[in-house]
C-alpha cells in the first residue's frame, strides 16, 4: 500500500509538533477515571513536598524561581506538557501500572500516537510515499498467551517515524497515514510486516523542551525504534517500543524507555533486501 505527497514545504517545528501533540491528547483521550480527594490530596502533597525539598536542599535563588515560572508559561504556550511528561516522566508510570505483567514487557507511548490507523491484513506492507527512504524491514512474529497458545485476529498497531525522524500527522508534507497501521494478525496469531527500518532521531528542540536540554547540558536523542500496541479481546493491552542492537542512544535514550528485552537483532533479509527481525508478543489476560 503505497501513499504518494510533494514533498513538505513547511519546516517542522518543535511549536508545531507541540501544538498537534497537544491537540491530539485533549481529542483523543478518554479522561473519565474519578479520582477521590483524598487520592488528588495524597498526590499533590507529596508532589509539592518533594519541589519543597528540591528548594531547601539546594537553596534555590529568586532568580531560578523566576526562570522556572518563565519555562513552565513558555512549555504551555509552545504546546508541549505532552512532550515534557512524556519524555521525561511516563517511563517511571510505565514501570508502576505495568509491574504486575507477566507477558511482553511495556515501555512508554509516547506523544505521537494516533488511534483508529488502517486496518491491514496479517501480511502487510505499511502505508508509505513512493520511494519512501531508509532500509527495507520485515518484522515479523506470533502472538501468545501466557501458556503459549497463539491468539488468532489479535491486532499488532504499529507507527514509526520516518528515515529523518518524522512522524505523520505530526510533521508537514507527509501522508496521513504513513508509516502507521493495524495489521490484524492470522488464526494463528502470526504477523509479516514490511515497513522501513526507522532512524534515531531528536525531540524537538526549538521549543521549551530544547531550553531546557540546552540549560541543563543532556542531549536530544531518542534511539530508533518501533512503537506497538497489541490487543485482542480477554487479553490486555500491552504498549511498547522495540529497539535495535547497536544502534545509536539505545544505551543513553532521553526518555528512559529502553529495555533489554525490547531490543531486536536485526539478521539480513532471506530475499536479500534490508534486514528482518522476528518478535513474539505475549499477552497477559485481561
Amino acid at each position: 500500500m503505497t501513499s504518494t505527497s510533494t514533498e513538505a514545504t513547511a519546516e517542522a517545528t518543535a511549536a508545531a509538533s507541540g501544538a498537534s501533540a497537544t491537540e491530539r491528547f485533549q481529542r483523543d483521550k478518554q479522561i473519565t477515571a474519578t479520582v477521590s480527594q483524598e487520592r488528588v490530596s495524597t498526590l499533590a502533597t507529596d508532589l509539592l513536598t518533594a519541589v519543597h525539598d528540591v528548594v531547601r536542599r539546594h537553596r534555590a535563588t529568586y532568580e531560578e524561581y523566576n526562570a522556572l515560572k518563565a519555562w513552565l508559561i513558555r512549555v504551555g504556550e509552545d504546546g508541549e506538557w505532552p512532550l515534557f511528561l512524556d519524555v521525561w516522566v511516563e517511563h517511571v508510570l510505565e514501570e508502576v501500572v505495568n509491574s504486575s505483567r507477566e507477558g511482553t514487557k511495556g515501555t512508554i507511548e509516547g506523544p505521537y500516537y494516533v488511534p483508529r490507523a488502517p486496518s491491514l491484513p496479517a501480511d502487510a506492507d505499511l502505508p508509505h510515499r513512493e520511494g519512501e527512504r531508509g532500509t527495507p524491514l520485515l518484522f515479523q512474529g506470533q502472538v501468545r498467551d501466557l501458556d503459549g497458545r497463539p491468539v488468532p485476529a489479535a491486532t499488532i498497531e504499529v507507527w514509526h517515524a520516518d528515515d529523518e525522524g518524522y512522524y505523520s500527522q505530526f510533521a508537514p508534507g507527509i501522508p496521513e497515514w504513513n508509516l502507521r497501521a493495524s495489521v490484524v494478525a492470522d488464526g494463528d496469531g502470526t504477523f509479516r510486516i514490511r515497513t522501513i527500518q526507522p532512524a534515531p532521531y531528536q525531540i524537538p528542540t526549538d521549543g521549551a523542551c530544547g531550553a531546557l536540554i540546552t540549560a541543563a547540558g543532556w542531549h536530544a536523542w531518542r534511539p530508533a525504534h518501533l512503537h506497538l500496541k497489541v490487543s485482542a479481546p480477554g487479553s490486555r493491552t500491552i504498549t511498547t517500543q522495540l529497539y535495535f542492537a547497536g544502534g545509536q542512544h539505545v544505551d543513553d535514550d532521553i526518555a528512559q524507555a529502553v529495555k533489554p528485552e525490547l531490543v531486536l537483532t536485526p539478521q539480513p533479509a532471506a530475499d536479500g533486501s534490508g534486514h528482518e527481525v522476528t518478535y513474539d508478543f505475549v499477552l497477559d489476560p485481561a
